[in-house]
């Protein structure tokens, strides 16, 4: 917000202290487990449950102080409460409510976030964040606007949403239809008949002996290739044995790491320099067969199909985990030419690259609408939104 304004006859700037006050929650989440009723109660991921009391018997506004998503605030609806990671927002007297959640929105709370493990932030930190007061009728008139400006907005995000989703659902079909529509020149063997497994290395803070790099989950992001850099250094015990260093053409899979959905995630191995093994959340597949191209199988293996074949066999107690017998039975189509994978690999190339392209597209025209809802905000409290033609898509 502009340090000096020239506003209308009228107009004031407050402070958010000037109109609202906070309130904070006692509840603690477990212990409403034997708690039942008809009135919801929310933390910061939502709804939990509906319990038998109510705090707020008044539409209120509430800010998640403590732990992930801190600073978020939200319109909540009466007869409802909130656990004690969030705060109440309450307002004062002629301070309609969704003028003042879009004036909240429109600041900027991270710079009030402390602590690093656990993050928080409290309202004595940003209580005297600038308010563009006006009168209720004035605060009425730019909600109607941001309302309408805002809709037309969430109509755009919905549709490059979709589009982003449909372009996705493509890739993964013409991905799909590759594999399935097989030649008569095709084969198919189990992955234990075309490969060797090994689970990877095991280590703790205490560790002494060599240093190497690893690749651990965090590595697994959307990619294709095992990463060159930025790989974390660890110290294991003693040195690295040769059947534990990583080779040009092993593919990694996800073991476990207490979620399901990365179970079966794949990484190949491409130019690998130094001592560099990988993490024991995951598993290595080494090919034992020239019948078929590393870069080939790794493929197969990043297909839906295969990746929700191998997380419904994981196995485990509460947390999945996949094994080797999984991988070993895992059947494995494929042309018996070396020429026609490589043909197919080129195909799925070309495929990605033009996948990847209308991905960015949409990703990037969500990005620019998010930053047109910043930009009308800070024009509505910087006094500058004065036509209802407030946006154009």
């Amino acid at each position: 917000m502009k340090e000096k304004l020239s506003l209308p006859k009228g107009w004031e700037l407050k402070t958010i202290s000037d109109v609202c006050v906070s309130a904070s929650s006692n509840v603690s989440q477990n212990k409403l487990a034997d708690d039942e009723g008809d009135y919801p109660i929310f933390g910061a991921s939502g709804l939990i449950k509906k319990v038998s009391f109510y705090h707020r018997d008044k539409p209120y506004l509430s800010i998640v102080k403590d732990g992930s998503g801190v600073g978020r605030v939200t319109k909540m609806d009466a007869f409802t409460s909130v656990i004690g990671t969030l705060q109440y927002i309450l307002p004062k007297e002629n301070i309609d409510l969704d003028y003042l959640n879009y004036s909240l929105m429109s600041v900027d709370f991270k710079k009030y976030v402390a602590g690093a493990a656990i993050p928080h932030i409290y309202f004595k930190d940003y209580k005297n964040e600038p308010f563009l007061w006006m009168p209720l009728p004035e605060q009425q008139r730019i909600v109607s606007i941001l309302d309408e400006c805002f809709s037309t907005i969430d109509k755009a995000i919905a549709n490059a949403e979709q589009n982003l989703k449909n372009a996705k659902e493509l890739f993964e079909n013409s991905l799909q239809s590759i594999f399935t529509v097989k030649g008569k020149d095709w084969n198919e063997k189990l992955l234990g008949e075309l490969a060797t497994f090994r689970n990877g290395i095991n280590y703790t803070k205490g560790s002494k002996g060599e240093k190497i790099q690893i690749v651990g989950v965090k590595d697994f992001k959307n990619s294709f290739w095992v990463p060159t850099d930025n790989l974390d250094e660890v110290v294991i015990d003693g040195k690295l044995n040769e059947t534990d260093r990583l080779q040009v053409g092993d593919i990694l899979a996800v073991r476990s790491n207490g979620n399901p959905q990365l179970i079966g995630r794949t990484l190949l191995a491409g130019n690998i320099q130094g001592q560099v093994s990988h993490s024991g959340f995951t598993i290595r597949i080494r090919l034992n067969s020239k019948n078929i191209l590393p870069n080939y199988l790794c493929r197969y293996l990043k297909t839906q199909k295969t990746r929700k074949e191998l997380v419904e066999s994981g196995n485990g107690v509460g947390i999945r985990s996949l094994n080797q017998g999984s991988l070993f039975s895992l059947k494995i189509p494929f042309p018996t030419s070396v020429k026609e994978q490589e043909i197919i690999i080129e195909k799925l190339d070309l495929i990605s690259e033009q996948s990847q392209r209308l991905e960015n597209i949409y990703l990037q025209k969500l990005n620019n609408l998010e930053e047109l809802k910043k930009s009308i905000l800070q024009k509505a409290f910087a006094g500058e939104l004065k036509t209802e033609k407030a946006v154009t898509l």
